[in-house]
């Protein structure tokens, strides 16, 4: 086994420019509990947040981005559940955009032998983040409305086909024709523009909705508040506009609503269980077949930078993978 090994790291936190394809050390069973040998990696907003040093986690230079990963067992510490051999997913927080990562036991998820690491990555952060905020923060149940902002990109489609999953009623809403597509594929039946959305879910809702999923933040969220049903929840889910909303007590007092947080990455060390549960519960809807990764765009480890810029000037659609090794 080679003792080094390629590694898509930040050097200067300028954005994607910043990235350069190094060699660094292999991983070794000391570095965490299980070693996978990466075969796809998944490209993130908290990916290109991080090369601009705008995350909440700010590693020293120089690092490899890469919250998530798919790909094969080269080594587990005995009592992680896993083995040398074993196809998994893994949440790695950095070092993703590499040949091999070293992650703890707990973030690391069985992958079903018949399905492609490619599809499999995706299974981790955007659809864990979706069942984790929609089922087990949100209490989404079957026959609420709810509507789902940034439909278009790989966030949005993953809540889409979780809440079809529940059983909820979806409105996806977007900026234009291209993401309206990507959001029906991924399910939506009704899709509404950016532009008009506040109008018209009053007139497809019986006093608004019972729940948002908000990926976008800023003026976006205040629109939300201001349309949700009395009882109902907004689920913060990150801040795509660059803008962090604030909100008047009072808001929430007189309409009775609740703002609901949803870190999932943050909440597993205080639910270590958590990942390998709602992996499971992903199986569950995977086999169903109202979850189907949408996987718009695949770029080898050496254009990781070309992911991400894509990424940043929004003409990412669905999901974006790399693919490693």
């Amino acid at each position: 086994m080679q003792n080094e090994i390629r590694s898509l790291q930040v050097v200067d936190l300028i954005g994607p420019d910043g990235l350069r394809l190094r060699a660094a050390p292999r991983p070794g069973p000391g570095d965490g509990d299980v070693v996978v040998d990466v075969r796809a990696a998944g490209v993130t907003f908290p990916d290109l947040l991080m090369t601009r040093g705008l995350y909440q986690q700010r590693p020293d230079l120089p690092f490899a981005p890469g919250l998530e990963v798919a790909g094969v067992v080269a080594a587990a510490a005995a009592g992680s559940g896993f083995s040398a051999g074993d196809r998994v997913i893994a949440y790695t927080g950095t070092g993703g955009y590499a040949e091999a990562v070293a992650v703890p036991g707990h973030h690391v998820v069985p992958l079903s032998p018949d399905t492609d690491f490619v599809v499999g990555v995706t299974l981790m952060v955007n659809y864990q983040t979706a069942y984790f905020c929609l089922v087990e923060r949100g209490r989404l149940t079957a026959g609420e409305t709810i509507v789902v902002h940034g439909a278009g990109g790989g966030v949005g489609t993953a809540a889409i086909q979780v809440a079809l999953g529940v059983g909820a009623r979806v409105i996806a809403v977007v900026s234009d024709d291209a993401k309206e597509e990507v959001a029906r594929r991924a399910g939506a039946t009704e899709v509404l523009r950016t532009s008009s959305w506040q109008s018209e879910i009053r007139e497809l809702t019986d006093g608004g909705p019972a729940v948002v999923y908000d990926p976008v933040g800023g003026a976006r969220f205040e629109e939300s508040v201001r349309v949700l049903r009395p009882g109902g929840r907004i689920l913060v889910i990150g801040f795509a506009s660059g803008s962090i909303p604030q909100i008047a007590g009072n808001r929430l007092l007189l309409r009775n609503i609740e703002v609901v947080g949803g870190a999932w990455g943050h909440f597993i060390p205080h639910d270590p269980g958590m990942p390998r549960r709602v992996g499971a519960a992903l199986d569950t809807m995977l086999a169903s077949g109202v979850v189907r990764p949408l996987v718009e765009a695949v770029y080898p480890l050496a254009d990781g930078a070309a992911a991400l810029r894509d990424m940043e000037a929004r003409r990412t659609r669905g999901k974006s993978v790399l693919v490693v090794g």
